[in-house]
């Protein structure tokens, strides 16, 4: 291992992860946003808007990443529609997302008795304090495992943006192996980002899901 070569291109690193962790917290928002509106769209069966979002599921579930990314940023231009690098990342990360979002907030929802519902609506609840107060709050603790999952996946799969020219972790490691052939060093420091990044929050995830169990949600 070259360590004076480490020390210099370890602030690119960072640099990098910086890059990864906007695409990550911009995609997750987006993701949750979506998968949300299409579990309560398809909880509720709404007419034409549940076909709808059930088709960019299977749309979105059945396409890998790097299509959608090819799309986004070769296939528009021909039709005139022009997006920068970190948009269309933001994009197909979202559109991906969103819909793991869904079915986890979908098998949140379906966790839900009846019987929570109906003495909702007894008490005098509308159908808009109903979803805020009772239904969301139990299906969120229920979803949370799920959403935990998708989130640590969605923070992977940022390692292929780097075809849209970005420079992300993947693409520096890349780019480094290419110009000074540090391979070891440069696939170490990958590794060690992507660890940097992930355990914690994994860590963080499991927390919040032992402290929902404690609380006595989710169970």
């Amino acid at each position: 291992m070259d360590g004076v070569f480490i020390v210099k291109v370890i602030p690119l690193y960072i640099q990098a992860m910086g890059l990864v962790l906007r695409l990550c917290l911009l995609g997750v928002v987006f993701s949750l946003l979506i998968g949300l509106f299409c579990a309560i769209v398809r909880y509720y069966r709404v007419p034409l808007l549940g076909q709808f979002t059930g088709a960019y599921i299977e749309l979105s579930r059945n396409t890998p990443l790097v299509i959608q990314l090819f799309f986004l940023f070769f296939g528009l231009p021909r039709v005139g529609i022009h997006l920068e690098s970190f948009t269309c990342a933001v994009i197909g990360l979202s559109f991906l997302g969103g819909s793991y979002m869904a079915e986890s907030f979908r098998g949140g929802l379906e966790a839900i008795g009846k019987g929570q519902i109906e003495a909702g609506l007894s008490i005098g609840l509308s159908r808009p304090q109903l979803v805020v107060y009772v239904i969301l709050p139990q299906a969120l603790a229920v979803a949370i495992p799920s959403l935990g999952a998708n989130v640590i996946f969605l923070l992977k799969e940022t390692s292929l943006v780097s075809i849209v020219a970005l420079a992300d972790l993947m693409s520096l490691a890349k780019d480094l192996i290419g110009l000074y052939y540090k391979t070891n060093e440069s696939l170490a420091l990958l590794v060690l980002s992507y660890l940097i990044l992930l355990l914690p929050l994994s860590g963080l995830l499991r927390f919040t899901e032992r402290r929902l169990r404690y609380a006595g949600f989710g169970n």
